[in-house]
């Protein structure tokens, strides 16, 4: 913190304040000093990794052989498949502090023209959640934020910087590492969107640019040649398009708009980027026998759970250190990579090998599942970070959606001794679907009830035993 003194009225008023850090990191590729990048100085791997994304030079995570980050001396080091180019023309682009960058030429990627049309509700949505995260900016100014989030305007990655180019860098970057795809995202940025800023997102397959601010002509020209649509202006209701309009839909009008439950044409849909997970590890002492293998619905208990969220992802995983008696099951068994440790290793398992940035994680004793809920927590999931609900009872961790961005926060519990599934959130980012919300979908909570012992097994087989002799009453005043 440092003393200010703020003038106002004819007088000045002393205060302490935190000032933005200006953090300069020199870039050296393959022995090679090829910039100076002026930053700030949090995240510089994914600011790194962006950059040398963003101009071409890698590609994948796998294209780097090694780099590391010197925070002491502001030095970065990178070794890449490949070589640079002989000459390198660098180009200063206008910005904050000025960036650089060493092509300006339209990526030749084809336009986004067969991806669905992107609602005005999302754009406003993702705007709101950058507004709410960009504490540094309200707290002190001078700091530039960015965010990508899918076509229904959840956001998926944020980033600061004094830079506003930088932003977008430490996004590419951090996404490469992370796994994330970001063909077909939303970007939205506080700062004014320049050719460079166009370029990128080209580059990375971003569908629409939005920014707080305004556009310059050569950005609308090469949006205009990329397809992507460009916004500007997004403030109290209102932007304005500087390129691709028809590919915006209108939004219903206020009071229309119903958000639960899931409209019909939502149910019955697969959900990509995200793999259903059960864990079925636990040691069913209270039950006297494995519960995943009791009879139920005309199956197994666990075939249950597997069917309904067959429906619901692409994927499912079966996590468990005995894949032998689940061989019935039609999916991929994993077992645990710390065996021994609980429910937390089981999530590490199921994400580490789940092939989607997202996994929802279930357990393998919980009967009364609500789709619509979980259809529900999978388009709000955070590849960062946690998604999870609330009941009146507290959180549900047995019952969320885990990114694969958290994987190192549960490697260092797990390595720590920790079992505790909480334990780690101190580590990510963790986002609470509160308990209102998930009563619009289930009144009851209980999606998130489990059978432990036999009494909850007899009970749950009564019930059913109900609704049979429910069916066949009506069957028979039906005839």
């Amino acid at each position: 913190m440092k003393t200010i003194h703020i003038y106002t009225n004819g007088r000045f008023e002393e205060k302490q304040s935190g000032i933005v850090r200006e953090f300069p990191l020199v870039l050296h590729v393959n022995g090679r000093e090829i910039a100076t990048l002026i930053s700030s100085p949090h995240d510089l791997r994914f600011l790194v990794a962006g950059f040398l994304r963003n101009q071409g030079f890698v590609e994948r995570a796998e294209d780097f052989h090694m780099l590391a980050v010197c925070d002491d001396f502001g030095i970065a080091n990178a070794r890449i498949r490949g070589e640079l180019p002989e000459r390198l023309k660098p180009v200063l682009t206008s910005g904050c502090g000025t960036g650089v960058t060493f092509t300006l030429e339209t990526p030749k990627i084809p336009p986004p023209l067969a991806l669905p049309a992107i609602t005005t509700d999302a754009v406003f949505r993702l705007m709101e959640e950058l507004a709410r995260r960009a504490d540094n900016y309200r707290s002190h100014g001078g700091i530039h934020s960015a965010a990508v989030g899918d076509g229904e305007g959840n956001l998926l990655l944020f980033a600061e910087d004094i830079g506003r180019h930088n932003t977008l860098d430490r996004i590419a970057g951090e996404a490469l590492f992370k796994g994330i795809d970001l063909a077909g995202t939303i970007l939205v940025t506080s700062g004014r969107v320049s050719t460079e800023m166009a370029a990128k997102c080209a580059r990375l397959g971003i569908a629409l640019i939005a920014s707080r601010t305004s556009a310059t002509d050569m950005a609308v020209k090469m949006c205009d040649e990329a397809g992507i649509p460009l916004i500007g202006y997004v403030r109290g209701g209102k932007f304005t398009v500087y390129a691709h309009h028809e590919r915006l839909a209108m939004a219903p009008p206020v009071g229309a708009i119903h958000e639960l439950p899931l409209p019909a044409s939502a149910q019955g849909r697969r959900i990509p980027g995200i793999t259903g997970v059960i864990l079925a590890g636990g040691q069913s002492r209270r039950m006297g026998s494995n519960k995943a293998l009791l009879p139920y619905k005309g199956g197994r208990f666990i075939e249950a759970i597997h069917r309904q969220l067959a429906e619901i992802f692409d994927e499912v995983l079966l996590v468990t250190n005995n894949p032998e008696q689940y061989d019935f099951l039609p999916c991929r068994k994993v077992a645990d990579i710390h065996p021994g440790m609980g429910a937390l290793a089981g999530i590490h398992a199921g994400l580490h090998h789940a092939a989607n940035p997202a996994a929802f994680m279930v357990a393998c004793d919980m009967p009364y599942l609500n789709s619509d809920l979980i259809r529900h927590l999978a388009t709000l999931a955070d590849p960062g970070g946690v998604l999870i609900p609330e009941s009146p009872a507290g959180l549900e961790p047995l019952h969320a959606v885990y990114g694969k961005g958290c994987l190192a926060a549960i490697e260092t519990t797990l390595l720590s001794g920790e079992r505790r599934i909480v334990s780690f959130f101190g580590r990510t980012n963790v986002n609470r679907v509160n308990a209102e919300q998930v009563a619009l979908f289930d009144p009851d909570y209980a999606t998130f009830s489990n059978i432990n012992t036999p009494v909850d097994y007899y009970r749950l087989r009564d019930g059913e035993r109900d609704e049979l002799d429910a069916a066949l009453g009506a069957d028979r005043i039906a005839g």
